[in-house]
């Protein structure tokens, strides 16, 4: 059963970040979190296509404008963030949900992520770029010598120390839930 608008006001907005919004499948993929959100008492935000949807009159500068506009106003209105940081063409996440969680992190908006693969970041990019480790024990890629980010992180350590990673979009939803339950605790007296 839908939720009242009066209701809506009162349940914490979520956005819902990643690359999602370019999948065949999206409408579907949302509003299965929305849906979800909706039985953890939230209420869940996809991302805007700033309006443009039917209009085709636009220009790209003015349709990319209004979208980048439309988000930043949904994560700025929004008491937390969920982001797919699935690897999207290649072995980074998609670099608009990226900003998306930077963004929301400046603004002090808890984050949380999913569809990280196991394992570190390094032993990713080693399994498909040629790697060695120096005797330092820096890891670089062998024809450019580029250093690859170790510190056994599952993701840069800008995403890794600034969210948390959950296992599934359905787990982020649940732990943000749970944090934005205990942020909105009473604090508790100090013990005398």
């Amino acid at each position: 059963m839908p939720s009242s608008p009066s209701s809506e006001s009162s349940r914490p907005r979520i956005y819902l970040a990643g690359p999602d919004v370019f999948f065949r499948d999206s409408e579907a993929l949302f509003e299965r979190l929305v849906t979800f959100c909706d039985t953890l008492g939230l209420q869940g935000v996809p991302p805007s296509d700033g309006g443009i949807a039917a209009d085709r009159r636009l220009g790209d500068e003015e349709r990319a404008q209004r979208i980048y506009e439309g988000n930043v106003r949904l994560i700025r209105e929004a008491d937390g963030v969920i982001a797919n940081l699935v690897p999207f063409r290649g072995h980074e996440p998609d670099s608009g949900t990226v900003f998306e969680v930077g963004f929301a992190t400046a603004l002090g908006k808890p984050v949380v992520v999913y569809g990280v693969a196991p394992g570190t970041y390094a032993e990713r990019v080693c399994a498909t770029v040629d790697c060695e480790t120096g005797a330092d024990g820096v890891i670089r890629e062998r024809a450019s010598g580029v250093m690859v980010e170790g510190l056994g992180q599952r993701l840069n350590l800008m995403l890794t120390r600034s969210t948390e990673i959950a296992e599934s979009a359905e787990a982020a939803l649940v732990r943000l839930a749970e944090r934005l339950r205990s942020d909105m605790l009473p604090a508790l007296p100090a013990a005398r």
